[in-house]
């Protein structure tokens, strides 16, 4: 089993879709939360009662926007919002895992805040880190997102460091480079994920 994880911008959604054309199975953390976030779920009726309908579009969806302009600029009002989250992602992440235990399948946790989310289960998965520079990531954020700089760089600043994240990783892509590299990288790391040992997270 493989915890994929990189910081915002690094491409790690590119390199979970090369994995899933490969054969993984990928869980991927984001999808849950958001659909934990639909109306009418404990999440978004949680995240509602703390933040207000400011939080909240006109078609009665959760308003990303809002709630990234509120938790991103305030530290509190982030963790706030990780303690409603990542216990209830922890946890699906968790029951999804095991009905996959007794498939041949090569599961891959893609999982951006691996070390919040996953906690101490983290050392049960291998982990895989898709690593660039911060002002590539700040680049892509910016050109392909649409993200203005200080919000790019807001985001960034609110995950743990590219330093700290490479220290977790018992692998390295590199993606900083353009996509023939990154291909080649991809390649390399399949290589590797073949190699590893079965694991079971029961």
């Amino acid at each position: 089993m493989i915890a994929l994880t990189g910081g915002i911008g690094s491409g790690k959604s590119t390199v979970a879709k090369a994995l899933a054309d490969r054969g993984a199975v990928i869980l991927d953390a984001d999808a849950i939360v958001r659909d934990l976030q639909m109306p009418g779920r404990p999440v978004f009726e949680a995240m509602v009662e703390r933040w207000g309908s400011e939080i909240v579009d006109l078609c009665g969806q959760l308003d990303r926007q809002a709630v990234a302009a509120i938790v991103f600029n305030d530290k509190s009002e982030l963790e706030a919002l990780e303690q409603l989250i990542h216990p209830r992602v922890r946890q699906e992440m968790i029951d999804r895992i095991s009905e996959l235990a007794t498939t041949d399948s090569i599961v891959v946790q893609d999982v951006p805040l691996l070390e919040k989310v996953m906690g101490d289960r983290r050392s049960e998965a291998s982990t895989l880190v898709v690593d660039c520079p911060v002002d590539i990531a700040l680049g892509r954020l910016m050109e392909y997102r649409g993200f203005s700089r200080e919000d790019a760089e807001a985001r960034i600043a609110a995950q743990i460091s590219r330093q700290e994240r490479v220290a977790l990783a018992d692998f390295v892509l590199d993606n900083g480079g353009d996509l023939e590299q990154l291909d080649a990288e991809i390649e390399r790391c399949w290589q590797w994920i073949e190699g590893l040992p079965d694991t079971v997270w029961a």
